[in-house]
């Protein structure tokens, strides 16, 4: 597992596996969004084994697949809504964690602004410098 921590109660993660579900609840998470569509790759798990080991872990759990390069407006408030209905912390996982972080970067900016949004993303190893810029550009 590769658990990348963006603020105290949200986290990214790439693809996670059924298996690391137990791990996942007992370093605190209480949450799992799933953001990658299931057969989006060979061999990934599907998000209903995932949601199936997550709830017998304790953990809520919430599917909104979104295809990686094309985040839409509607994708944006079903996360934030989920960021916001979900037990914290949550963790978030797609195929690389990419997704997710695009997701929370824009939902966050307005709040955050745009240094703290690339200080955290930047810290959990990710690069929204162009998203960034694309948001604040009104594009």
């Amino acid at each position: 597992m590769d658990l990348r921590k963006i603020t105290e109660d949200f986290s990214v993660s790439p693809q996670i596996a059924v298996t690391d579900v137990p791990a996942i609840a007992e370093a605190g998470y209480r949450a799992i969004l799933c953001n990658r569509p299931d057969g989006e790759e060979t061999g990934q798990p599907a998000y209903d084994a995932v949601a199936e080991a997550a709830r017998a872990a304790g953990l809520a759990v919430e599917y909104l697949p979104v295809v990686s390069g094309q985040v839409t407006r509607a994708d944006t408030q079903a996360f934030r809504a989920a960021l916001y209905s979900l037990p914290g912390p949550v963790l978030a996982y797609c195929r690389t964690g990419t997704r997710c972080t695009v997701m929370w970067s824009m939902t966050q900016i307005d709040t955050l602004g745009a240094g703290e949004v690339l200080r955290r993303t930047s810290d959990a190893g990710y690069d929204m410098s162009g998203l960034v810029a694309q948001l604040q550009s009104g594009q």
